[in-house]
């Protein structure tokens, strides 16, 4: 992982304005480090939550962005895809390829790009909220807005 100024967040910050969708980024002291908290403080539903959860499929990640309501089916995503086995990465591996920690990872604002999937439940909703790069903050997108930034690919995942 390369050492950035102004750490994640700045990143992400700085990927959704590149992207054109401006900063829509909130910060809350008392932190969001899950998506319950996160729905809480945003007083939102908690299927309008998108967890960015980077899975290990044969050593390269893969990022999830499911509803904070839903738990991923890895057997079957694995099957849509035609993959082998889809595992849970290690607190490791998501930091060194998402350069942030498990439970602040964000869909953008990454050192490299990372293979992607929407689960497309989250198309329901006007609009969703994501971690920003910690487990303080995090930001406000529309379902077509956050698959054009992060060129994912709609999957049902549960």
């Amino acid at each position: 992982m390369a050492d950035y100024d102004g750490g994640p967040v700045a990143l992400v910050r700085s990927a959704l304005v590149a992207a054109g969708v401006g900063d829509t980024v909130r910060t809350f002291p008392a932190g969001v480090p899950t998506a319950a908290a996160a729905a809480e403080a945003l007083e939102c539903e908690l299927a309008a939550i998108t967890n960015s959860l980077i899975f290990d499929v044969g050593g390269e990640p893969l990022l999830i962005l499911a509803s904070g309501a839903a738990r991923v089916d890895t057997k079957l995503v694995a099957e849509q895809l035609g993959e082998g086995r889809i595992r849970r990465a290690s607190p490791e591996f998501v930091l060194r390829h998402s350069g942030q920690h498990v439970g602040g990872v964000a869909p953008v604002g990454h050192p490299e790009k990372i293979r992607t999937l929407l689960d497309n439940s989250l198309q329901k909703h006007d609009l969703l909220w994501a971690g920003a790069g910690d487990h303080n903050s995090m930001f406000s997108i529309t379902y077509t807005e956050l698959r054009r930034i992060t060129d994912a690919t709609e999957l049902t995942v549960r």
